[in-house]
């Protein structure tokens, strides 16, 4: 039969080389790990960064809104009102126009519920 002859320092090398192969493995599999969590850490820094800057943009908008120049621009723009020596003014059409006549608006139809559909095509009063 086969007779090989055990070579204490051939097999040591072989496990060893076996060992490293693990090694390697184990670094490569940590390093894909780092790069993933370095990718989520930078994601997570500017979804941060966009945040803080939507809070700082809200407070701006909250200082803005509690300020009076705030309440002038809405008084003058959306409320309509005048100020003291202010000249309100109506435009009013050339004389000899005809005056815009406002067409109102023609409702519209509102549509019946699935089952009152069919509730009045069996029982209907047709």
């Amino acid at each position: 039969m086969f007779n090989f002859p055990i070579n204490v320092r051939r097999v040591a090398g072989i496990i060893g080389i076996i060992i490293l192969a693990f090694v390697v493995l184990e670094f490569n599999r940590r390093l894909e790990e780092l790069n993933l969590l370095n990718q989520q850490h930078e994601m997570v820094l500017e979804q941060a960064t966009q945040a803080v800057q939507t809070q700082i943009a809200l407070q701006t908008q909250v200082a803005y809104a509690g300020s009076t120049a705030a309440v002038e621009e809405w008084a003058r723009t959306e409320g309509k009102y005048v100020q003291d020596g202010d000249l309100p003014m109506v435009p009013l059409a050339q004389p000899g126009a005809a005056p815009m006549e406002m067409s109102t608006p023609v409702p519209l139809p509102t549509p019946m519920p699935n089952w009152q559909v069919w509730w009045d095509l069996f029982f209907g009063e047709h």
